[in-house]
C-alpha cells in the first residue's frame, strides 16, 4: 500500500494533481481512491461528477470521496464538543452559540484526516491519494499528534485524577458541568488515533508528502516554508510538482515576459528544492476538468513513470538539539569541501557550492540563532547553531 499526500497552496491546482495521480494509479490497475480534507471540496469538480461522504466509484479501480465533516466530527469528537457546549452555555452563550463556538479550529480537518487510518486498516485499497488542505493548516494539523501525545503523557494523567478527586466537591459547590469519566477515554482514544495516523504518515516506506506549486515567488516561499516543517515533523517528501508553467508555443510579448519571469523562478525552485526531483506541469489550453484532462496532466507529470514509486528517499534535512546546541545536518552528496561556502541570514541560510546555490528557509526553533561553525564529513553538512537568539550574520 501506499499513501500519497499531495498539499499546496490555495489555488495552485492541488486537487487536480491529486485527481489526475489517482487516475494514473487506477488505470495502472491499482484499487485507488482519492480523498479531500480540504472543508472547501472541489474534487468532485476536477473529476466533473459528483461524490459523495462515502467512497464513491468513479471508474475502474477509483473511488473519490469528499470527507462529511459533521459525519466524522459526530464520530471523533461528540463526546468532547458536547461538554464544551455544555461549558459554554452554563456561562450563559446561547444555546444555539455554544453549539457552533464548541467547535474549536482545526477540530474539522483534523477529524476529517482521521478518516486515512480507517481507509487505510479497511484493506480496500493500494493506494490512498489525499487531496489535503493548502498548506498552513495542514502543517498545523500534520505537527499536533506529537504535541497531543506530550499532553498525554504528562498532563492528561495529572488532570484525570484531579478531576476524579474533586468531582464530588465540585458538585456540592457550583452548579458548572462536570466531566464524567467516559470524556477523558474519549480524549485518550482520540489522541491514541492521531499517534496512530502519524505513524502511518511518518513511515517512509508507506507514505509520501508532494508538494505542488506555481512559478510564483510568494508561492515558492510558502512551498519551502512546508518541505521546512514536512522534514522537521518527520514526514518525507519525495516530489515537486510545478504546475501551469508557460508552454513554449504561447507567442507574443505579454507571454515572452511571463515566461522569462517563470524560468527565473523555476531556477530559483531547482536550487530551493534540490535533491527533491521536480516534474513540470505545463498550462494546458483549457481547465484541467473531466477524465480526458486528467489523464493528459499525468502524462505530463508521470511520462511512463508508475506514481507510487518513491522518487526520493531521506530527508532534505534534519534538526537535532544536543545540550546547549542546535545541528542541522544536509545530506549534500559528493560536494567538494573546500567548495562549500554559507551565509547565514536571520532567516535563511544560503549554501554556495560552485555555481549552485541553495537557499534554505529555517525553522523557527533557528531562526535567528548564532551559527557556531560548519562540517562536511559522509556527504552531510552539518552546521551548529547557538541555543542563544542572538544572530551574528557571518560566511564560514
Amino acid at each position: 500500500m501506499r499513501i500519497l499526500l499531495y498539499t499546496g497552496k490555495g489555488g495552485v491546482g492541488k486537487t487536480s494533481v491529486s485527481a489526475s495521480t489517482a487516475l494514473r494509479c487506477a488505470d495502472l490497475g491499482y484499487r485507488t481512491i482519492v480523498v479531500s480534507t480540504d472543508p472547501a471540496h472541489s474534487l468532485a469538480d476536477s473529476f466533473d461528477m459528483p461524490l459523495g461522504a462515502e467512497p464513491t466509484p468513479i471508474t475502474d479501480n477509483l473511488w473519490g470521496q469528499e470527507i462529511d465533516l459533521l459525519h466524522q466530527m459526530e464520530k471523533y469528537w461528540g463526546t468532547v464538543q458536547e461538554y464544551l457546549s455544555a461549558l459554554l452555555a452554563w456561562r450563559g452563550l446561547d444555546q444555539l452559540l455554544a453549539e457552533e463556538t464548541a467547535v474549536l479550529p482545526g477540530m474539522e480537518e483534523l477529524a476529517s484526516l482521521l478518516q486515512i487510518v480507517y481507509l487505510h486498516d479497511t484493506g480496500n485499497y493500494d493506494v490512498i491519494i489525499i487531496d489535503s488542505a493548502p498548506t498552513g493548516a495542514t502543517l498545523q494539523l500534520l505537527a499536533f499528534p506529537e504535541m497531543a501525545r506530550w499532553y498525554l503523557d504528562r498532563i492528561f494523567p495529572i488532570q484525570t485524577k484531579a478531576i476524579q478527586l474533586s468531582r464530588p466537591i465540585l458538585r456540592a459547590v457550583t452548579d458548572m458541568p462536570i466531566p464524567e469519566d467516559h470524556f477523558f477515554r474519549t480524549i485518550e482514544q482520540l489522541i491514541r488515533e492521531l499517534e496512530r495516523m502519524h505513524q502511518l504518515l511518518t513511515d517512509p516506506a508507506l507514505s509520501s508528502a508532494r508538494i505542488v506549486l506555481n512559478p510564483e515567488k510568494m508561492v515558492i516561499k510558502e512551498a519551502q516554508r512546508a518541505l521546512t516543517y514536512l522534514n522537521l515533523y518527520g514526514y518525507s517528501v519525495d516530489l515537486v510538482v510545478v504546475n501551469r508553467v508557460l508552454p513554449a508555443d504561447a507567442a507574443g510579448p505579454y507571454f515572452d515576459t511571463w515566461r522569462q519571469t517563470q524560468a527565473r523562478y523555476l531556477q530559483m525552485v531547482e536550487e530551493m528544492f534540490s535533491p527533491l526531483p521536480m516534474r513540470l506541469v505545463p498550462m494546458f489550453e483549457d481547465e484541467v476538468v473531466g477524465l480526458e484532462m486528467l489523464r493528459r496532466m499525468a502524462e505530463r507529470i508521470y511520462g511512463d513513470d508508475d506514481p507510487t514509486k518513491l522518487y526520493f528517499q531521506g530527508r532534505t534535512q534534519t534538526v537535532e538539539k544536543d545540550e546547549d546546541r542546535y545541528y542541522l545536518r544536509l545530506p549534500l552528496a559528493l560536494a567538494p569541501k573546500e567548495a562549500i561556502q554559507l551565509l547565514a541570514g536571520v532567516r535563511e541560510l544560503v549554501i554556495h557550492i560552485g555555481n549552485f546555490k541553495r537557499t534554505l528557509l529555517l525553522p523557527r526553533v533557528l531562526a535567528g540563532r548564532q551559527v557556531l561553525g560548519a562540517q562536511y564529513a559522509d556527504n552531510v553538512l552539518t552546521v551548529t547553531f547557538a541555543e542563544n537568539s542572538q544572530h551574528t550574520a557571518q560566511e564560514k
